[in-house]
């Protein structure tokens, strides 16, 4: 029964530290995250990574993306594509040149140096979407472009990685690199197709049933099956549940479902997800990795900062909505990680290093919703002057 315990324990800190986060103008995200760090093996030791919180985390985190697909205005996401397109490159290639110098002054190989940098080109904007959720801005021109933008850059990254491990990892050479793309090629394909035929077709079929639940069930299903079809193409499954998302959204099921999935998402699942974040913070083997440390967090701050903005400065938008793009993609996340375990795995990412780099990945995911809230509130200000002018 350990595991009743420990949800009763995730479930109050986090609400506790959420509201005490929104009472110190910050986004109640933030404090959630600081509760898996307070409540983890870095502080309080009170909740230890398993099996069971990494199973619940994962299904936090495909019906947060989820959530935000059944919210993300198709139209505008079509209209800003070349943007994400713009914002995605350049936060791949800032972070990769700024993450490979640094690792290489610091005495790296190549190989490990240009993996370092390849961890600082991921993103994932599970956090961002729950940050501009708060403040009602997850459907903007802004949220829209860090959606679509989060898109674009999994699929990259995961190629890049494929390459790097095939060439440069331990027991490489045995990946097909137009195999993978294809199969991106194919993820794509069928999803469009499935999101016009199949979705719609599942939605009309679960609501005739005589059951209880049966259209929510019914999204569930579409959730979760796009999520394992993404996995097993070799692309994020918080992809496939975003694609889930939009492809409901565009029924007429929408409203009811999204009614539905956000109560018990934010009440159990989610929170854990945030806690499963900062159970990954430990102190032990830091020692002399203080200077890599912070200068890498440096790095990865700023390269996505200014190459996410510089992208979205580039396709039209102002300085200031630029930044606001940038910070929304400073997040690495739970993506960063498996890409840091996978690192670890080939040889590619140093033993000693990997407490640091994990750290790096938690820094950036706790500094994204504060910046968010900075940068959003003088531009907030703005548009209710000129609404109060007019």
């Amino acid at each position: 029964m350990e595991y009743i315990l420990t949800i009763v324990v995730i479930l109050l800190f986090t609400k506790i530290a959420g509201h005490l986060s929104v009472m110190l103008g910050q986004p109640s995200v933030l404090g959630k995250l600081l509760a898996g760090i307070l409540l983890g093996p870095a502080v309080l030791n009170w909740v230890q990574p398993s099996e069971f919180v990494d199973l619940f985390a994962e299904i936090g985190v495909l019906l947060l993306m989820f959530i935000a697909g059944l919210e993300t205005d198709l139209q505008q996401l079509k209209e800003n594509w070349k943007s994400a397109v713009a914002v995605a490159l350049g936060g791949i290639i800032l972070p990769l040149i700024g993450g490979y110098s640094l690792a290489a002054a610091l005495g790296l190989s190549q190989a490990e140096s240009m993996f370092i940098g390849l961890l600082l080109c991921a993103t994932s904007v599970s956090i961002s979407v729950q940050a501009l959720k708060e403040m009602n801005q997850l459907n903007s021109r802004e949220g829209t472009t860090i959606l679509g933008a989060a898109v674009v850059d999994d699929i990259v990254v995961v190629i890049l990685l494929a390459i790097m491990t095939s060439f440069l990892g331990v027991g490489g050479g045995d990946v097909s690199i137009p195999l993978l793309i294809g199969k991106k090629v194919i993820f794509f394909a069928v999803i469009a197709v499935a999101s016009i035929w199949l979705v719609p077709f599942i939605m009309k079929f679960a609501v005739k049933l005589k059951v209880t639940e049966a259209v929510m069930s019914g999204a569930i299903i579409v959730c979760f099956g796009f999520a394992y079809f993404a996995e097993w193409l070799g692309v994020a499954g918080i992809i496939g549940s975003f694609a889930a998302g939009i492809a409901i959204g565009q029924t007429k099921f929408r409203k009811e479902v999204e009614h539905r999935v956000e109560p018990i998402t934010y009440t159990l699942f989610v929170p854990v997800f945030f806690v499963s974040i900062g159970l990954n913070i430990t102190f032990t083997g830091l020692g002399d990795q203080i200077v890599f440390l912070v200068l890498l967090s440096v790095i990865a701050i700023i390269t996505k900062l200014l190459g996410g903005g510089l992208g979205a400065r580039l396709t039209g938008f102002n300085t200031r909505s630029s930044l606001i793009i940038g910070a929304g993609m400073i997040s690495r996340g739970e993506v960063a990680l498996i890409i840091a375990a996978s690192g670890l795995a080939s040889g590619l990412l140093p033993q000693s290093h990997f407490t640091a780099v994990v750290l790096v990945v938690i820094v950036t995911t706790l500094v994204t919703p504060p910046m968010l809230k900075l940068m959003f509130s003088p531009k907030k200000a703005e548009q209710q002057g000129v609404t109060l002018d007019s």
